[in-house]
């Protein structure tokens, strides 16, 4: 790929690492506040919630303990919330207080470079914190390998897909208390209605054809069947419904974000 000016830029992927490695250096720089987080929230929400709660719930929920039900679902909801925050409030500070994007882009990297990056260091994030929830789960036998190793990678595509769509969001945001609505309005209400605490089919018809079309759905399913080794054709919709997303919503806001940035 050359400028106009005849000058070669490096090869795709050496360029998509520059930004992934440039972010997983800062991220590393304080490891222990940015990485024993991860470890300790789902142990907190499982002891509070899932062993809490879970006394009083003595039906099996799709045929699996409450908690073991609860922890499926919080592989990846912890992937849709770091995503999330890397690029709304992460992204929107880089951009707009610490002026972080200007120096990036006078390296040879293209605008849409850089945003892919930023989804793909989201995507490893998910990756990450799913990880550290499985730690959890293994550790207290809620779950057992080596089945249940497929998890993060379904939490590696729910970052990505939150990812996407929170750029998204961030390309029309002017200030930063904005996302308290994007993070209090969508989000957490998706948390409760996707299948993490309850089962969908529990839901009434109405509510159950928003929890379909949002997608958190789709990555609990998907999530939940790699720890139990339960498949069946319908995923391949729910993987299907993630990939479009995936392409989609990126490449609406690769292409709004580019335009703000170039600007």
């Amino acid at each position: 790929m050359r400028r106009n000016d005849g000058f070669a830029y490096p090869p795709l992927r050496q360029r998509l690492y520059s930004v992934w490695y440039r972010h997983m250096r800062v991220y590393t720089r304080n490891l222990l506040s940015n990485g024993l987080p991860p470890f300790l929230e789902p142990l907190l929400f499982l002891v509070g919630v899932g062993l809490g709660l879970g006394r009083y719930i003595t039906e099996s929920m799709e045929g699996l303990a409450y908690i073991e039900f609860l922890g499926t679902g919080l592989l990846v909801t912890t992937a849709m919330f770091t995503a999330s925050f890397e690029c709304t409030y992460g992204t929107f500070i880089r951009l707009e207080y610490d002026r972080v994007y200007d120096g990036m882009l006078a390296a040879p990297i293209t605008a849409s470079n850089l945003i892919v990056g930023e989804i793909l260091w989201a995507g490893t994030k998910g990756f990450f914190f799913s990880f550290a929830v499985l730690c959890i789960l293994t550790a207290f036998q809620i779950l057992h390998l080596p089945q249940a190793l497929l998890a993060p990678f379904v939490g590696f595509l729910t970052g990505v897909m939150f990812a996407s769509m929170s750029l998204l969001v961030t390309s029309f945001v002017k200030t930063i208390n904005h996302f308290n609505f994007y993070m209090t309005g969508f989000l957490s209400p998706m948390f409760f209605f996707s299948g993490v605490v309850f089962p969908v089919s529990n839901l009434p018809p109405t509510v159950r054809f928003v929890a379909e079309i949002v997608p958190l759905t789709h990555a609990v399913r998907l999530a939940r069947a790699a720890c139990t080794s339960r498949y069946d054709v319908h995923l391949l919709g729910d993987l299907a419904y993630i990939a479009v997303f995936i392409a989609l919503v990126g490449a609406l806001a690769v292409r709004r974000l580019r335009r703000r940035l170039v600007n």
